[in-house]
């Protein structure tokens, strides 16, 4: 087995939990903000496809699917398609909101569709390729791969306790 099939299936098991999570809700409780510093379910699926979607496509060299594939006219944001989500203070959390869960769930797999497309065709050999050197230490493909997932895993671990929050289920 290739070492990238064990991220493959982290990453698989993450969106399944940002499925489930987000089945239970209607749209207005997935964009419900339970607190202010507590990000809604829909920002935390729309960020976490928009990682993907950025880190990997940086790996890969191609354009962010979130310009590419039309997504930034699709969800109609007031925000810039340049936004460093991973800084949103609450007010712009809160400018994340959609009408239909199913947009979300678009996005999401087809981020996810992506990444696992680039780990199946990666070469393991290039994980240890520096691709970052304004980090000490330099960031490597490596580094880059696991902290994108991870942050997959982390979000949808905070999707279910939002929704906990929100619906008491």
């Amino acid at each position: 087995m290739k070492v990238t099939q064990l991220s493959i299936d982290t990453l698989q098991r993450a969106q399944e939990r940002f499925e489930e999570t987000l089945e239970q809700m209607s749209v207005a409780d997935a964009n419900t903000m339970p607190e202010p510093l507590i990000k809604s379910v829909t920002w935390l699926i729309w960020h976490t496809a928009r990682e993907l979607d950025y880190q990997l496509s940086g790996l890969n060299n191609t354009e962010p699917l979130w310009i590419s594939a039309g997504w930034t006219e699709k969800f109609a944001l007031d925000l810039p398609d340049d936004t460093e989500d991973w800084r949103h203070t609450p007010e712009e959390a809160e400018k994340v909101v959609v009408t239909d869960k199913q947009l979300l769930l678009d996005y999401l797999t087809a981020s996810v569709e992506f990444s696992i497309s680039y780990l199946e065709a990666l070469d393991e050999a290039s994980l240890s390729d520096v691709i970052d050197t304004s980090w000490t230490p330099a960031v490597t493909r490596q580094v880059r791969v696991v902290s994108a997932i991870d942050d997959a895993v982390m979000h949808s671990g905070q999707a279910v306790y939002t929704r906990r929050l929100v619906i008491g289920k």
